[in-house]
């Protein structure tokens, strides 16, 4: 029986451990600098709308590319007649008539020539979508390095507040030291009331920083998608290059900016074929067939035709040649806006660069300055208390290494900021090139869907419906 009540107490021991386990909260993961980045890219507002801009423009290749396939279209028409005549056969009195008719045809038409205009269209049409693809990846990279430097400046404003907290308590310690002194005679009210300010301007230090602490989480909220939690010191960031020539010339192969300049120009210069074919005539091969009934006398009819249309402008009062000459400026406007990208993304790395060497060397003397005002406030805290310093020196030693503790802490996280944005001046800040956690946007997986045009009753069309429904669900 005895034993039986041991195995029984046991067990009811273990269960409440057991229970009590459950009941202990599981402390939540800190998120990443690149958990972070993920969250944007799955959750950005902005990427999803350029998404669809996107895939609107891959319909423009489709619907260019259907204007050099037959057109077919049907026409009904049912016509009921009414009038009224006289005749001297009838001694000049009125008879009324009445008479109905139906009609029915289908049309083909089938465009033979236009001196190329709609393959030019198709053209432009496919460059368009590559040039709406580039700044996609532009927007991307605007993205993520938003949150990316929102992640940063939460980190930056924690820190802020937590160095101003203890620099709070720092001070609320010499205020109470600096009564006791007071009290025994070693100091004079002026110590006191130094300290008391110092406090005070402690306290409002405090205020500002937790509102810009609680400004940065909105930040980092509207950024990437939910406020921010437990947050990881970020690592430094690698294979980044060194010199100016080296990043200049990889942003100007890789960077979207470019590479989207570089397709609007060729747009512009196939516009200018456009309208030089503008001027070239059209040919269309036409077909009929047609049923005629005339309901109530029992006549009926069949037609039908082949044919061919030609059309040209002789005259048109100067458009033509006023779409040519726009054509060009267009072209020479896009070659300049060329030369302006490539100078702004040579001014982005190296702001980027600059930015970055600044960094480096402000950690450099901001670790060597909180290093020494540490040894400088434990010397003269020691000195003040032999009575060999003022209340006045040690506030001001403090003051000193909470000043370098917040330039060291912002000299980091500047580095990082820099380093991000010199990813992002090079053409590299992509989901892709970070390896992030995330499915990768296909850009090409709606185009190969639309990009001959399949008709709505057709497998592929049916298959395009299911994947436009998933997306509005997604």
């Amino acid at each position: 029986m005895s034993r039986s009540m041991t195995t029984l107490r046991m067990a009811v021991a273990t269960l409440a451990l057991a229970a009590g386990a459950a009941l202990v909260p599981v402390k939540a993961a800190a998120e990443t600098l690149a958990d972070a980045l993920a969250s944007a890219y799955k959750h950005s507002g902005l990427l999803e709308q350029n998404r669809a801009l996107l895939r609107a423009a891959d319909e423009d290749v489709a619907q260019a590319l259907s204007q050099l396939r037959p057109i077919v279209s049907w026409t009904a028409n049912l016509t009921s007649n009414f009038g009224a005549s006289s005749s001297a056969a009838t001694g000049f009195n009125l008879v009324n008539s009445r008479s109905a008719s139906a009609s029915i045809g289908l049309t083909a038409e089938m465009l033979i020539y236009d001196g190329g205009r709609t393959n030019l269209g198709v053209e432009i049409a496919k460059e368009t979508v590559l040039a709406t693809r580039e700044g996609l990846t532009s927007i991307e990279q605007q993205v993520l390095l938003r949150a990316a430097v929102a992640y940063l400046n939460v980190r930056r404003t924690s820190e802020f507040v937590a160095l101003r907290q203890n620099n709070l308590r720092l001070i609320t310690q010499e205020l109470r030291a600096a009564r006791d002194r007071f009290e025994v005679g070693e100091v004079t009210r002026t110590d006191v009331s130094l300290a008391e300010a110092r406090l005070a301007a402690a306290k409002s230090g405090l205020a500002a920083a937790q509102g810009d602490l609680a400004q940065a989480q909105l930040e980092y909220l509207a950024a990437v998608g939910h406020r921010p939690g437990r947050l990881t010191p970020s690592g430094a960031l690698h294979r980044l290059p060194h010199s100016l020539e080296a990043a200049s010339a990889t942003a100007l192969r890789q960077h979207p900016d470019m590479a989207q300049a570089r397709r609007q120009v060729t747009i512009s210069e196939l516009r200018v074929d456009l309208a030089d074919a503008g001027l070239s005539p059209t040919v269309s091969a036409t077909a009929t067939l047609g049923l005629n009934d005339t309901l109530g006398t029992g006549a009926h009819g069949r037609s039908a035709s082949i044919g061919l249309a030609g059309r040209q402008t002789i005259y048109a009062g100067g458009r033509l040649s006023s779409l040519q000459r726009q054509a060009m400026q267009n072209r020479d406007a896009s070659r300049a806006n060329l030369h302006v990208v490539s100078h702004q993304i040579r001014q982005n790395v190296g702001n980027a660069l600059a930015t970055l060497q600044v960094a480096r060397s402000s950690i450099e003397a901001s670790q060597q300055q909180v290093r020494a005002a540490q040894v400088a406030f434990r010397g003269i805290r020691e000195e003040a208390t032999l009575g060999a310093r003022t209340t006045l020196d040690v506030l001001n030693a403090e003051q000193e290494l909470l000043d370098a503790r917040a330039s060291l802490i912002s000299a980091q996280v500047d580095e990082l900021s820099a380093g991000y944005s010199l990813l992002a001046a090079m053409g590299e800040l992509t989901a892709q090139n970070l390896e992030l956690k995330v499915r990768i946007y296909d850009p090409a997986g709606y185009y190969n869907l639309v990009k001959d045009a399949p008709a709505g009753l057709s497998e592929q069309g049916r298959k395009l419906d299911r994947v436009l429904r998933r997306i509005g669900k997604d």
